[in-house]
């Protein structure tokens, strides 16, 4: 293995393996307490512009399919593992993590003391890093980083977000045979604002009945009306996606319009952002944000306790409440993690129900969002 050069801006200089691609790559450093699901997490529109470290020690050893993406490539800067495991087993497999990581560009760091640089995280927050397999010197790697944008100034929705409107139509898989089974038969029909959106939130969106268009970020609230008026669609869905919330002047306005007119709306992750902000509610930048397949949120109208999946670095103020009644509640933090809006049909959550790679715990969220269409 090549050696890979790493400068954290808080000024920490360490050294380390490279097992991915090679040359310079500068991100935001986040930490993922998820057990499984590697390639998910590599490949979800949401850890644009981040490294990603794992505090899972052993990583590669299932290896990488096509079934498992959550988008069309890895979006990820840099994968960060204690150790990476080469040789894999499992029957779903097709190629090495390693050959993954080549193939989309993506630096991959191992042999490095993953619970030291998750313990700095948790103290002094997300930081801004730089990765190099070719720079070597720490002082031009801070120089290169402190020339370089940080992730609240880049708008990777534009990355992200698809081109072209297209149709949806596969459904969750089965868990034994790990194949797509059949759509059921639609009940509604609703777009999708493609911020970012992974592909299993589209599949439980399809299972529980619902019709999917997903259309670019740069949509046409005016459209979108227009055709709800003409019952062409039910509702909106507002996907997860990357970045500052804040940083989307152009979407909030037309999603200000959507609220205006009464459509029926659902939102995950950044779509449950940007609907309070659209609402006048700014976000602010928790201080290293939430990321993993293990987090505790309690369903303020059941009392149930929910595990659930997250990755976000952005939350909604408290003060929302002024018109929203709080639905879920993170019990790692007690910060927000549902609102339902009091005096419009639309509902958000912060956490992911669409259960990939895991929990199950929240996948009741879509049928509620087919119930909220049909009222």
């Amino acid at each position: 293995m090549d050696r890979v050069y790493i400068y954290i801006e808080n000024g920490t200089f360490l050294e380390a393996k490279s097992f991915g691609a090679e040359g310079i790559s500068v991100g935001e450093i986040v930490f993922n307490t998820s057990l499984s699901g590697y390639q998910e997490i590599m490949s979800d529109p949401s850890y644009a512009g981040q490294f990603v470290t794992f505090t899972m020690p052993e990583i590669g050893n299932v290896g990488v399919n096509e079934q498992d993406m959550e988008s069309s490539k890895a979006h990820a800067k840099g994968m960060i593992v204690r150790k990476y495991q080469d040789r894999y087993s499992s029957f779903r497999a097709e190629e090495s993590l390693k050959s993954f990581l080549v193939k989309h560009n993506i630096i991959g760091i191992c042999d490095i003391d993953t619970r030291f640089l998750t313990k700095m995280i948790r103290t002094e927050g997300a930081m801004m890093m730089i990765a190099s397999t070719s720079v070597s010197d720490k002082n031009e790697l801070k120089k290169i980083l402190e020339s370089s944008p940080r992730i609240e100034e880049v708008n990777y929705i534009k990355e992200v977000s698809t081109k072209k409107p297209y149709n949806h139509v596969s459904s969750t898989y089965a868990s034994i045979e790990f194949k797509y089974e059949e759509a059921p038969v639609q009940e509604a029909k609703i777009a999708v604002i493609d911020f970012g959106v992974k592909r299993n939130i589209l599949n439980e969106i399809v299972s529980a009945k619902i019709g999917v268009e997903v259309i670019p970020n740069n949509f046409s609230a005016d459209d979108l009306i227009a055709k709800y008026n003409s019952k062409a669609i039910d509702g909106v869905f507002l996907s997860n996606g990357p970045g500052d919330p804040l940083v989307l002047k152009k979407e909030q306005e037309q999603i200000k319009k959507l609220i205006a007119a009464k459509i029926p709306m659902f939102g995950i992750c950044l779509g449950h952002q940007l609907l309070s902000i659209s609402h006048g509610y700014d976000t602010y930048k928790l201080k290293f944000g939430h990321h993993g397949g293990n987090h505790p949120v309690k369903n303020v109208k059941t009392g149930l306790v929910e595990i659930t999946a997250q990755n976000h670095n952005y939350n909604v103020p408290d003060n929302i409440t002024e018109i929203a009644e709080v639905t879920h509640t993170n019990l790692f933090d007690n910060t927000i993690e549902g609102l339902k809006y009091k005096d419009s049909p639309i509902f958000s959550v912060q956490h992911h129900p669409e259960s990939s790679p895991g929990p199950k715990e929240s996948r009741y969220i879509f049928n509620e969002f087919l119930s909220l269409i049909k009222r």
